[in-house]
């Protein structure tokens, strides 16, 4: 089994749904407990450059499990499935949570629950 990642994707930062988080914060918790063995940010990963980040980040199959947290995990499915086929990475072993207008102990706790039921 590969390793777990956490991606936030803030919507370039500007994006009114975000304005109640401190997106740094949900990322710093969630590494603190060791709940995934990486963290990061990107600003919009449904742009070209979005792609390109996750096929290079996904390539060489370390990660075993991705969660992204951002907007509906239905679009983000959608989205970022040519960037999954680039890099030979499984979709199945894609998890998506919606933290739009969430504060910052929301968004944590919806990670944390999303991570939960692959642990149960």
């Amino acid at each position: 089994m590969g390793k777990k990642g956490l991606l936030l994707c803030v919507c370039q930062g500007t994006c009114p749904s975000f304005q109640n988080m401190n997106i740094f914060e949900v990322g710093n918790a969630i590494r603190r407990e060791k709940l995934v063995d990486y963290a990061a940010v990107h600003p919009q990963l449904c742009a070209e450059d979005g792609d390109e980040f996750l096929s290079s980040l996904l390539d060489g199959g370390s990660t075993g499990t991705l969660y992204v947290a951002g907007c509906a995990p239905n679009m983000m499915r959608k989205m970022y499935r040519d960037a999954f086929d680039a890099a030979g990475f499984d979709a199945a072993n894609f998890r998506g949570v919606e933290i739009r207008d969430m504060n910052t102990e929301q968004a944590i706790t919806a990670i944390k629950d999303l991570i939960a039921q692959d642990n149960a």
